[in-house]
């Protein structure tokens, strides 16, 4: 199985130059969406072995903005076919892909898969629009990447769950882009504190189904357009979105004047529990 996706990857870089004029180019910012991402044996045997609902890998998160969302990055336990394909979308030849077509040299895979792992989202469960934190919790090093795989068999519209890219515009953000999580597509895209994206509106599909993907992000040490400052994963309303007092406290304490005020061990603590699995 390891052979075929090295093939499919290869054959993705004959078409590198053609895939980095559309993922620069993109709008709001840069990304591109690959469908029939894995070898289709590959992907069907991955989604067999995902773990389902109350699997003891799954750790749900505490927020409203991450609403019935579950999360795993214990790439031990996780079933081998899906250790050993994280274990090659981490590996050179795939990060030689994501340089060609995205133009970010030097990337580096993240072994620990901090915020990402494999994901699940169940019914009337949402992901509020946010950019992701920008530096590893551990290392420091720069987020510049996620790679998403979707894993939804015969996925609905009426579902919702669409990946949604939005602008960075005050009060008045819009949505510009939706992107369906159907089954083995893949969506990349840079990471800044420009990209905004999310999935505000609470999922609508059968309680017996979830959204379900794998998540992997890319780094470089240092970063060569002005974006260095760090911070945590930063929610913010959508539209006409209301939120709670509770919500609005939560994402306050994620901002960085909480940080200033607050004793490093307890914001040390409180920052990883936000970024887990965005």
């Amino acid at each position: 199985m390891s052979d075929s996706l090295v093939k499919k990857l290869e054959s993705y870089l004959d078409r590198a130059e053609s895939m980095h004029l559309d993922y620069s180019g993109a709008e709001p910012y840069p990304h591109i969406v690959i469908d029939d991402f894995l070898p289709y044996e590959l992907a069907e045997e991955i989604y067999s072995q995902f773990p389902q609902k109350g699997h003891d890998l799954w750790n749900a998160l505490p927020t409203d903005d991450q609403k019935s969302k579950f999360v795993t990055n214990d790439v031990a336990h996780f079933p081998e076919v899906i250790r050993n394909t994280i274990y090659h979308l981490n590996a050179k030849n795939t990060l030689h892909f994501l340089e060609e077509i995205t133009g970010i040299e030097n990337l580096i895979s993240d072994a620990k898969l901090s915020g990402g792992g494999l994901h699940r989202i169940e019914r009337g469960g949402k992901l509020s629009v946010h950019v992701d934190f920008s530096h590893h919790h551990e290392n420091k090093l720069n987020r510049r990447l996620n790679l998403l795989i979707y894993l939804n068999k015969d996925w609905k519209e009426e579902y919702g769950g669409h990946f949604e890219f939005w602008d960075a515009a005050g009060k008045d953000r819009k949505k510009l882009l939706r992107v369906a999580p159907k089954f083995n597509r893949c969506v990349i895209f840079s990471t800044s504190p420009e990209s905004y994206h999310g999935h505000p509106e609470p999922l609508n599909c059968p309680a017996n189904l979830a959204r379900q993907s794998i998540a992997l992000y890319y780094f470089t040490n240092g970063r060569d357009d002005g974006k260095e400052e760090e911070h945590n994963t930063l929610f913010k309303s959508s539209g006409e979105e209301r939120v709670s007092l509770t919500t609005k406290a939560v994402r306050f304490a994620s901002s960085g004047l909480f940080r200033d005020i607050t004793p490093p061990f307890l914001y040390r603590f409180l920052k990883n529990l936000w970024n887990k699995g965005s």
